[in-house]
């Protein structure tokens, strides 16, 4: 049954209202940034633009600096977690046994811990091996934190791949390795990329293991917006200013690959 016209409508303006409704805190924020102080604490969209506060915030910290960290701990994240999470779901959807589908629950269930439930034992573990305040240790934990979406999206994704193409390639004498370097990734790129895509995102926004196991080295942009709340109190403007800079690359870097992203995430959903 085809949708008539009004109900088409309807979407279209509910599917706009949603879209406002989740960009509405990002606009007003940016439009805080351009604002005075004074003007900061009254809403309204009637003030005199200025640039003090993107000035101040530089002239406060080294944003490039803790730019610069949150590409290296994203990327290496997410590199570090496809790395073990497409072998993972590649023996889970190929070679699966009685226990695949308890494990993958089993993985899942674990994104439901709260995070602060297991902060001191990870803070004494990263004490002891060294690793608080570095790039490293934030790597590791980036890559533990995204790795149970990363192998459930991946498995989903080669559950897509008919098992007769890898067991042709058996047939001509390809190795595991050879199966999943040149059969299965090919097949599934767009998946791949757009879980790479996701857990990159979802690396670049983490702000609690951030302010937690960091204190200036290796600081991302997260602790770069927290270091503008003081005791003295909230500086909307700079803190707004602050913001728009950090979000800024991955928003602009978002709406480059949403092409790619949806058409990984739908990759599979038409047969």
């Amino acid at each position: 049954m085809r949708a008539t016209p009004l109900q088409r409508l309807l979407v279209t303006i509910a599917g706009w209202l949603v879209a406002l409704l989740l960009f509405f805190p990002i606009a007003w924020a940016v439009l805080t940034s351009f604002k005075s102080e004074r003007d900061a604490t009254t809403p309204g969209l009637l003030f005199s633009p200025t640039l003090d506060s993107y000035q101040e915030v530089f002239a406060r910290a080294d944003y490039f600096h803790f730019a610069l960290n949150s590409i290296v701990i994203s990327v290496g994240g997410t590199v570090l977690a496809l790395v073990f999470a497409i072998p993972a779901a590649y023996a889970m959807a190929f070679h699966p046994t009685e226990r695949t589908r308890s494990t993958l629950l089993w993985m899942l269930s674990t994104k439901m811990l709260p995070p602060v439930g297991v902060l001191v034992p990870i803070y004494l573990l990263f004490r002891t091996a060294g690793l608080l305040d570095t790039k490293s240790g934030l790597v590791m934990i980036y890559a533990l934190m995204n790795l149970p979406i990363i192998v459930w999206m991946l498995f989903t994704f080669y559950k897509e791949v008919p098992n007769e193409i890898l067991e042709a390639g058996r047939m001509d004498g390809a190795r595991t390795w050879s199966e999943v370097w040149f059969l299965l990734l090919p097949l599934t790129m767009p998946g791949v990329a757009s879980t790479g895509l996701l857990s990159l995102i979802l690396c670049w926004n983490e702000a609690f293991w951030s302010l937690n196991l960091t204190s200036a080295g290796a600081a991302p942009l997260t602790a770069f917006i927290a270091s503008f709340s003081s005791p003295e109190g909230l500086f909307f403007a700079k803190l707004s200013a602050a913001s728009t800079m950090a979000v800024a690359p991955i928003l602009v870097f978002g709406w480059f690959s949403q092409r790619q992203l949806v058409q990984g995430l739908t990759f599979g959903a038409v047969k």
